[in-house]
């Protein structure tokens, strides 16, 4: 199986089976993808829980206006942007130099750098970047439980505030998407709908 062969087996998936779960591969697996997914400079600034408690994934149901797909998916994916971004670039540059001696010039100017990047990317600004850095993940989420045969629903139709208040976590973690995973229903594929190619590409 490749993503490519799956395109028309997917689907966002409003209806999971309860019963079933994923096994720890496939959701390494789809983790992963996330982890090596791209990100502008490579800083990765966001976050995901990974919920498999059935009262928090009620929780998150009710944050979602009742939709079902949070509480009857298997694990949910909770993407939350970050805006430490500062904080973020020091991390990166001591974990891509390794703090070696010899690469000390090399993360000087990889600081000065991303430090100026990072100057454009305060507020609401800085959230608006973020945010998008956390899609790409979820794309790459998304290709990676196709090819593993795993359903999922990327969700935005959600009480974000509401589901901030669920975790524990420090002001810079701001959710942003829900990602439930599992497996489909009996009989809840429906066909896809798509524009054509001549809407959708122009070559020039």
């Amino acid at each position: 199986m490749s993503f490519l062969t799956q395109l028309d087996w997917r689907f966002a998936t409003k209806k999971f089976d309860p019963e079933k779960k994923l096994s720890d591969e496939s959701v390494g697996k789809i983790l992963e993808a996330i982890r090596m997914a791209p990100t502008s400079y490579g800083l990765q600034p966001f976050h995901v829980l990974v919920v498999t408690d059935s009262e928090t994934k009620k929780k998150l149901q009710a944050a979602s206006y009742g939709q079902p797909q949070p509480a009857d998916a298997s694990h949910v994916l909770v993407f939350f942007s970050r805006t430490d971004i500062l904080d973020r670039v020091d991390a990166y540059v001591k974990l891509a130099t390794g703090e070696d001696p010899v690469s000390s010039e090399k993360a000087v100017k990889m600081l000065e750098m991303f430090r100026k990047m990072a100057g454009r990317y305060e507020g609401e600004a800085g959230r608006e970047w973020t945010a998008k850095q956390a899609y790409i993940a979820l794309g790459f989420a998304l290709a990676a439980a196709a090819e593993l045969e795993v359903d999922s629903c990327p969700m935005e139709g959600c009480d974000f505030a509401a589901i901030k208040g669920i975790f524990n976590l420090p002001e810079i973690f701001t959710p942003v998407l829900l990602l439930p995973l599992g497996y489909r229903a009996e009989g809840s594929s429906r066909s896809k709908t798509r524009f054509s190619k001549e809407d959708l590409f122009t070559e020039v």
